[in-house]
């Protein structure tokens, strides 16, 4: 191991805990039947396992009216439950504050007859200025729960309550919450939430997820084998074999199991840690005048600057090759 400062968590979280190190060790050698496909011994244990990790997320998030539906990453579950919801008619609204993995799906939407609306205010703001742009053909609101560039937090509770009041699908992207704060899906009325697993919940890469409240219907986005109904040429409705085409990812899976284990084990030690850290990095880096700031005292560990009018992507060489030191620089 070599000298360094990750400070990319954000992009994927660098250390993993021992467990999940150790449930990936146990899964190479001795879980790598196909979950699903076979009926043999190896086969149901590993089928097992992934449905003991799919309540283990449930409970994580207090979803027990819920399914979870793994995919290979966040990107993923956000096109499912887009494109698995919308028809041409419909009205969308997002916020400037989403991934691209929203705002290029929505835009493709667009092309194929859905309406979009994308609320351009400061994060405070969003559930009131949401009421203002609402209108009849209104079906889903995406908002992100802390954004990946300011850190800023989403009221996601006071935009759920809207959406209730509307009868309105509420959709959040967790990908840079999960793991950080504490969220109850039942409690804040969220229909879909997608999270990923290799940032803030600790797994290997090659796992994400959507929870879907019971109840709302999506139509898959792909087809194929899924293990049930294999006669009917037809991609079978249920959930969530349905959503599910193709081998789910194993070994990602039940590193996700071990690291979720892990967070709800150490989870007010690791939240407070990373306050501290958080507010000492925002108070340090507010020291340097010549940087320009652009994150809140409350932002949730990510922190967006410049370093004068220098390109960032210049800034982000120095640190690497100089001093070892690895930050994330782009269009953000």
């Amino acid at each position: 191991m070599y000298s360094m400062i990750y400070l990319d968590n954000s992009a994927t979280s660098f250390i993993k805990p021992n467990e999940v190190k150790i449930a990936v060790n146990n899964a190479i050698n001795n879980l790598t039947a196909n979950p699903g496909r076979s009926g043999h011994l190896l086969s149901n244990k590993v089928a097992e396992k992934i449905f003991e990790t799919r309540e283990e997320v449930k409970s994580f998030f207090n979803a027990d009216d819920y399914n979870v539906i793994f995919t290979k990453n966040c990107t993923e579950s956000l096109n499912l439950a887009i494109m698995g919801l919308l028809q041409a008619g419909d009205n969308v609204i997002c916020t400037i504050y989403e991934h691209n993995s929203v705002l290029r799906t929505i835009k493709h939407m667009e092309s194929l007859g859905v309406s979009v609306t994308i609320l351009d205010c400061d994060m405070q703001d969003i559930p009131d200025k949401l009421c203002e742009v609402i209108n009849e053909n209104t079906r889903l609101i995406i908002t992100t729960h802390i954004s990946n560039v300011t850190g800023e937090v989403c009221d996601i509770f006071s935009v759920g309550k809207i959406c209730k009041e509307h009868n309105i699908f509420y959709l959040v992207d967790g990908a840079q919450s999960c793991g950080h704060i504490d969220i109850d899906l039942t409690k804040c009325n969220v229909d879909m939430f997608t999270f990923s697993g290799h940032k803030g919940c600790l797994s290997i890469t090659g796992v994400g997820g959507l929870v879907i409240k019971n109840g709302v219907n999506l139509n898959p986005i792909l087809f194929g084998g899924t293990g049930t109904d294999s006669e009917n040429l037809v991609q079978p409705n249920l959930i969530p074999e349905g959503l599910e085409a193709g081998t789910i990812p194993t070994i990602p899976i039940l590193s996700l199991k071990a690291g979720i284990e892990f967070l709800k084990k150490n989870f007010k030690k690791i939240t407070k840690k990373e306050e501290n850290l958080s507010k000492y990095a925002f108070f340090s880096l507010k020291k340097l005048k010549f940087l320009k700031f652009y994150s809140r005292e409350n932002s949730k560990n990510v922190f967006a600057f410049n370093v004068g009018d220098i390109d960032c992507n210049t800034i982000m060489n120095e640190l690497n090759e100089k001093f070892s030191i690895f930050v994330r620089s782009g269009l953000h």
